[in-house]
């Protein structure tokens, strides 16, 4: 996206203010809980009215300083019955005079002044008119609980802020999902892949952008398909020329010469039906291919039997069925063997078929040549790929094994350059049945 169609996005529609809109919202919901929390916990902490008010309560209720102990104590034990407060009463000279209920802290000499005994709850000691110090606390079972601590209020913030980031958070990350998602899937080869462009935010307009991507990218591979199927095509016409013309000049020509151009145009014709080929397989995709029922041990015979020279063939069964494409599996053997008779120096070329436990067809096509390194074993298959001081007279262009990956994977299986005792490669292509 340009700057200036950036430019006219409205404000309320950026992911960015979003986002933090969202987390400020959830800060000023939990600024108003801690509030609260902290107000309840601090009505939980007083007791009660001012001391000043509770020291003249106080000073109508006890009897006077110059009353006797006996009568102090027993209106100090009222009081509690009524009040649930433990009590102790010190005279001016801060001795215990009388207590009711549980045993409280000593009246400190430092407590100047009515509060809190010792700076902090829950002990509170209170200076009556007439001099005498009342010492009281909330007994446990008359005393009410705080409505709620602090570490429940932290919890009720913590609470907060998570459902009101969620829904933001979640609705953002499941749509980058998708967008993750989608691009795995393009980058897998489904290039037909597109996302739901859903709001006009940034992930909005990323989907957008990928999906305009995706379709150039598309048009562009398909492009290229069509050009070079086409051009494969057109090829044939000049292509059967130059044939025709060698034949009409078979008397004329050199024989060395007549030989060389044959090879090369077979050559060519070779390389024309192998790009025709790939191009059809690429086109085809993520197409259901379109598979029969056949008899694999009849097909490799046959394509052993088109072969000249000496080829050691060994079945497991007389016959295994599988569903595929015949003549795409017919190419796979056939590419398979002129490989071999092709690179093996003329040594012996060996096929053998079996099944595995697993329901899987092993195809196994070796032979005696030079071998290949095993840095070079993966390589081999990509197109027009050729091994290092491969001579061109010994013909193919590095489709051909390209062609058999193809192949194989189209039918659900794989091929790969395996290890062996004896000299030379063998290649093995597993099958599904």
């Amino acid at each position: 996206m340009s700057e200036s169609s950036r430019a006219h996005v409205p404000w309320s529609q950026r992911l960015y203010v979003r986002i933090y809109a969202a987390m400020l919202l959830s800060l000023a919901v939990a600024a108003v809980l801690f509030a609260i929390a902290w107000q309840k916990n601090a009505e939980s902490r007083r007791i009660g009215p001012s001391l000043e008010s509770f020291a003249a309560f106080a000073a109508e209720v006890l009897p006077p300083a110059d009353a006797s102990a006996e009568e102090q104590q027993q209106a100090l034990a009222r009081w509690q019955a009524r009040s649930h407060t433990d009590l102790a009463l010190y005279s001016p000279q801060r001795k215990l005079i009388a207590e009711a209920g549980r045993d409280l802290p000593p009246l400190s000499p430092n407590q100047t002044a009515s509060g809190w005994l010792d700076g902090g709850p829950p002990v509170f000691a209170v200076e009556l008119p007439d001099g005498r110090w009342l010492v009281g606390q909330r007994s446990h079972h008359g005393r009410r609980k705080p409505p709620i601590s602090f570490f429940a209020a932290l919890g009720m913030i913590g609470l907060a802020v998570g459902l009101g980031a969620y829904p933001i958070v979640r609705r953002l990350t499941r749509r980058l999902e998708r967008l993750q998602t989608s691009v795995e899937a393009l980058g897998e080869g489904h290039l037909s892949t597109r996302i739901a462009v859903k709001g006009d935010d940034e992930v909005a307009r990323l989907a957008g952008s990928f999906n305009r991507s995706a379709a150039r990218i598309e048009a562009l591979v398909d492009a290229q398909k069509a050009l070079l199927a086409n051009a494969s095509h057109e090829l044939r016409s000049p292509l059967a020329r130059i044939r025709m013309a060698v034949e009409l000049m078979e008397t004329q020509a050199q024989p060395e010469m007549r030989e060389e151009l044959t090879r090369n145009i077979a050559e060519l014709d070779q390389l024309i039906d192998e790009i025709l080929l790939a191009s059809r397989l690429d086109a085809a995709g993520d197409a259901a291919p379109a598979f029969e029922t056949l008899d694999l041990t009849a097909l490799v015979a046959e394509e052993c039997a088109r072969q000249a020279g000496e080829i050691a063939v060994e079945f497991e069964a007389a016959a295994i069925d599988m569903m595929g494409d015949a003549r795409l599996l017919r190419r796979m053997v056939r590419n398979l063997l002129e490989n071999a008779k092709r690179y093996g120096e003329g040594s012996p070329i060996t096929v053998t078929l079996t099944r595995s436990a697993s329901s899987q067809v092993h195809l196994r096509v070796c032979d005696g040549g030079p071998g290949i390194p095993a840095a070079e074993r993966e390589r081999i298959f990509e197109p027009f790929y050729r091994l290092p001081g491969a001579r061109e007279r010994d013909g193919g262009v590095g489709l051909g094994l390209a062609l058999v990956r193809q192949i194989a994977q189209r039918h659900g299986g794989d091929v790969r350059c395996i290890e062996h005792a004896a000299p030379g490669s063998c290649f093995e292509v597993t099958l599904p049945t």
